[in-house]
């Protein structure tokens, strides 16, 4: 199609009020198509679900709406066979669509516009997209979270150091680690379960901004695309991206709990650590370091966190200046919601593969789980409960301890019972009962706590919420 051509096009689609067509440059800032293309389906989902109700209505015949039914199916064909004419002259995907519906049914193609919009085309086209993602991303986050919940199961009671400010702090069990990622996921979740139930008004019918005076039945295309309801407000209807940045926000949410797994995965892979062995699938090797096993997948994980929050703070920043209703600005919040959906959804799959394949190096996470005095808030326990201790007396005898075992070089099961009585004369040798590791995370069967049991519990309360 020559320039003159395309620009005779655009004026036919925008009616008569431009003598002359748009200059290259505007064309260029102006089309959408080479993104928005991605729409197509749910831009054909909506206009036969418009042509169907306006046919029911008496607003069109209902041959026009079987030509117009028949047309936009035969394009979604076109377009899936990768045979569709895409004209940026046309700017964007409606445009595109409608162009070609008439170029093949004739008169007909040129009612589907009847009471409607493009303002609430797009509203409606990209709020049937943005609902896929939160399907997709809530069987992604399912998928993960029943590979946190396996690792959790096998490694009920295999014991390792948990860790505050990266310092051994108590310890913990495997199971109850890989546990707190199916809390978190679980939240994620719900968010992208609630954002998808607010999302679910529809918006078709709103028109440019103020209705129509056509007798449209808003709540037979809302059902017939699978929304609760039609949107209550015609300007909000079609100004409204909040189901975008719902959508991003829980994104960003979800991306940052995969980075914080990706660094422990970093940091737990390394020779220094050794806690976890990641499969020859997800690591790479070095152009020169034979030796060298790097867990790119995970460090390529922390870092997709940047794209989604960027992508989230961009949209935020086109909408928070824009008065009511629709402007331009806004053609520019689909390809920050492409890219990050399409980011997060390469993120969980990655990542439900590494946590399927990784191996626990089990004696080696007991073995750190012995180090840096871990049993210090059990033996501060103890004294609390054996002796009658006030926590803040046994917190400081414990401390004592500590520096005396730190002076000997040991840890604080090596201290004999003579050591330990220098300290505090009362102390008795059942208090070997709690310095062990294995003995310590039995004894935290508090509601939601590390001990085997406790984690059990977790791993069948889960499994059965995930069925």
């Amino acid at each position: 199609m020559t320039a003159d051509a395309n620009s005779k096009t655009a004026n036919t689609m925008w009616g008569g009020r431009f003598a002359e067509g748009p200059h290259a440059i505007m064309t260029a800032i102006n089309a959408s198509i080479g993104f928005d293309q991605r729409l197509y389906a749910q831009d054909i989902a909506g206009s036969r679900a418009h042509a169907a109700m306006l046919a029911a209505q008496g607003i069109i015949t209902d041959s026009d709406a079987k030509a117009i039914g028949e047309g936009l199916l035969a394009i979604l064909s076109e377009i899936e066979r990768g045979e569709f004419p895409f004209t940026p002259a046309l700017e964007d995907i409606h445009l595109n669509i409608e162009a070609r519906l008439t170029e093949r049914i004739g008169e007909a193609g040129k009612r589907l516009h009847t009471g409607r919009s493009r303002n609430d085309q797009v509203a409606v086209d990209f709020r049937l997209w943005v609902r896929d993602q939160c399907d997709a991303a809530i069987q992604g986050l399912t998928a993960l979270m029943q590979a946190f919940l396996a690792q959790a199961s096998a490694g009920a009671d295999w014991v390792m150091p948990g860790f505050t400010h990266l310092q051994t702090a108590q310890p913990v069990t495997w199971g109850h680690h890989m546990l707190a990622y199916v809390e978190m996921l679980a939240r994620d979740r719900s968010r992208f379960e609630d954002a998808r139930k607010r999302m679910n008004e529809c918006p078709l019918g709103a028109a440019a901004l103020a209705g129509t005076s056509f007798p449209i039945d808003r709540h037979a295309t809302a059902k017939a695309l699978g929304f609760d309801r039609p949107t209550a407000n015609s300007l909000d209807s079609v100004s409204d991206r909040d189901f975008a940045l719902e959508f991003l926000s829980a994104s960003s949410i979800c991306a940052m709990h995969l980075s914080r797994f990706a660094e422990e995965l970093v940091i737990w892979s390394s020779a220094q650590f050794r806690f976890v062995r990641l499969s020859d699938r997800w690591t790479t090797g070095s152009s020169i370091m034979p030796q060298k096993k790097n867990p790119d997948a995970a460090e390529l994980l922390r870092a997709k966190l940047g794209r989604i929050l960027g992508a989230t703070v961009a949209l935020f920043t086109v909408m928070k200046g824009l008065a009511l209703t629709y402007s331009k600005d806004m053609q520019e919040d689909k390809e920050q919601v492409f890219d990050a959906a399409d980011t997060l959804m390469l993120a969980l799959a990655a990542m439900t593969g590494m946590v399927g394949d990784m191996t626990a190096n089990r004696d080696t996470l007991k073995a750190a789980a012995a180090s840096g005095f871990s049993t210090a808030t059990d033996l501060a326990d103890w004294l609390v409960r054996a002796l009658g201790l006030p926590f803040r007396e046994a917190h400081h005898v414990t401390g004592t301890l500590v520096a005396m075992a730190e002076g000997k070089k040991c840890d604080l099961p090596d201290l004999t019972l003579a050591d330990m009585q220098t300290v505090h004369p009362g102390i008795r040798v059942d208090v070997f009962d709690v310095l062990g590791v294995e003995n310590s995370v039995r004894s935290r069967m508090s509601y939601g706590g590390t001990a085997p049991d406790q984690v059990r519990a977790q791993v069948a309360r889960w499994s059965d919420l995930l069925k």
